[in-house]
């Protein structure tokens, strides 16, 4: 899965999966749950898309936090992964609403 090419002029690289994804062509990949979780926030972008078009001038966005964490939520489900609700406290004490998000717009999932 290493080659190491010498071009004419000597100048010398070293390609890893014959230039194809490494995470593929040299290891296993992406664990299906996190495959699940990306493709879940592939459709859930979709359906906003789809629902709300006035919202989304062309160009690219980055998902709202809010429906990355409803993929969240469903995904910790399917794992009877049970959610507690902020106290007041604590939501001040992260600077959130209580019913999310739960990251500041500045942070990039």
């Amino acid at each position: 899965q290493v080659d190491h090419i010498v071009f004419p002029d000597g100048k010398k690289i070293i390609l890893l999966a014959q230039g194809r994804l490494v995470n593929l062509g040299c290891a296993t990949g992406h664990p299906s749950y996190v495959m699940s979780s990306s493709f879940a926030n592939q459709v859930i972008a979709q359906i906003e898309l789809f629902n709300e078009p006035e919202k989304y001038p062309l160009g690219v966005h980055v998902l709202p936090k809010h429906l990355d964490e409803k993929v969240a939520r469903l995904q910790l489900a399917t794992l009877n992964v049970q959610l507690t609700e902020l106290t007041d406290d604590q939501a001040k004490y992260i600077g959130v609403e209580k019913t999310g998000p739960y990251k500041p717009d500045m942070y990039r999932y």
